[in-house]
């Protein structure tokens, strides 16, 4: 329409030229005079219809060449707009594939979503939504197709398609799967909230508390769990870390978990016990002597005084000593009196480990106590009052798995 109203535009242009050349060549008398000879040809007018001629040429010759570049644009317009149709017909189809995701159609929207995919503004959203509903009717490997085509549309630096692809690991209990992708996600942005609580769980999952430990820091600087999460946590990561080196019988890793905890962690009685117990299994019990020590001056705790009791320092009359310096402090306490007689006991003083032994019994009846009292009576040849303890011993224990049971079936 634009074209037509030049062209009408141009041809009322040359009018008023011709016009007003004609009425300027007539006020002169004089009409002009042209003549274009070629050869045995020549073309002889006046000047003003040579001056029409040449303005209409012009306008010919320019809108002629105009109507052929309109030309050649047509095929490069037609495929914009078919490109432009397909796209709304993406925008929609990414719609109607979101609808029906909600709506648990799963195979529908994989349908509608990858066959719109190619000429949508955002293939990402297709592919990963059609990821998700691929998931949800158990389709595994179409899932993986469709989470390769979202990385293939994707930049390096583009987490979307990571963060979709380990929750979706998480959520089929694909811990590794996820933590080879968190990890990657992780090493491009290592403050990242999501990726953190994620790795957390996959690392609490596969019980990599090594793993878990590194990350600690992180899940503490970024505010991932609460403070007293944090605080659970870190005393979790230690005492596994601890029992999963004493199950491999290796003193040194026993011993570099140690130095590597934190001074608030090491003074916790329950993790100081399993590394008290680690190292007395691994008959490494005459390095920890001086800690047990220091741990018990600082809290009372019977776990680590019957610990004490099974180390193996040496010098069996200079740990008896140590142990008996806390009678000054703890004069009628039963488990003290205990471990005295064991020691007592170990050091063949027979009649000092009866006295501690039958003054615990009185405080405080134990099966123990019972069965070195029995020990210590067999060393003197009283069979038979031994046996008459051992006796004992096993009625006390059968009283405590009768009262277990009961408070179990109760």
């Amino acid at each position: 329409m634009k074209q037509i109203k030049y062209f009408f535009a141009s041809l009322v242009a040359v009018a008023l030229v011709a016009y007003l050349v004609h009425h300027w060549l007539i006020e002169l008398n004089d009409p002009g005079y042209v003549l274009i000879g070629a050869g045995e040809w020549s073309l002889e007018t006046s000047l003003t219809m040579f001056t029409v001629l040449q303005i209409a040429g012009f306008f010919l010759i320019y809108h002629l060449f105009r109507l052929i570049s309109a030309l050649f644009r047509i095929p490069a317009q037609y495929s914009k707009r078919k490109h432009a149709l397909k796209t709304n017909r993406s925008q929609q189809a990414l719609i109607a594939g979101l609808f029906d995701a909600a709506d648990g159609n799963w195979e529908r929207t994989e349908n509608v979503l990858i066959k719109h995919a190619g000429h949508s503004g955002a293939p990402l959203l297709h592919y990963l939504t059609a990821a998700r509903a691929a998931q949800s009717r158990g389709a595994l490997d179409k899932r993986d197709e469709y989470l390769r085509q979202a990385v293939a549309h994707s930049s390096d630096t583009n987490l979307t398609v990571g963060l979709t692809q380990a929750e979706l690991h998480l959520s089929e209990q694909q811990f590794s799967d996820a933590l080879a992708t968190l990890s990657k996600l992780h090493s491009i942005n290592p403050s990242h909230a999501r990726v953190l609580k994620m790795m957390h769980q996959a690392y609490r999952h596969l019980e990599d508390w090594e793993g878990l430990s590194k990350i600690l820091p992180s899940l503490q600087q970024n505010k991932i769990l609460l403070e007293t999460e944090i605080k659970l946590l870190e005393t979790e990561i230690h005492s596994r870390l601890l029992k999963q080196a004493a199950a491999e019988n290796d003193a040194e890793a026993v011993r570099n978990c140690w130095r590597n905890a934190p001074e608030h962690i090491k003074s916790l009685p329950g993790i100081a016990n399993i590394y008290f117990a680690a190292m007395i299994s691994l008959n490494a019990g005459a390095e920890i002597i001086s800690a047990v020590e220091l741990q018990l001056s600082r809290h009372w705790d019977y776990t680590t005084l019957l610990l004490y009791a099974d180390i193996d320092s040496g010098d069996l009359r200079q740990h008896l000593l140590a142990a008996e310096k806390w009678l000054a402090v703890y004069p009628n306490d039963a488990v003290l009196q205990r471990v005295l007689g064991k020691l007592a006991l170990k050091l063949q003083e027979t009649e000092k480990a009866k006295q501690y032994l039958f003054k615990s019994i009185h405080l405080d009846p134990s099966v123990e106590a019972y069965q070195l009292i029995g020990e210590a009576l067999i060393t003197q040849g009283d069979k038979e009052t031994a046996c008459d303890y051992f006796v004992r011993a096993l009625e006390l224990a059968s009283v405590g798995v009768v009262q277990n049971i009961e408070s179990i079936t109760a």
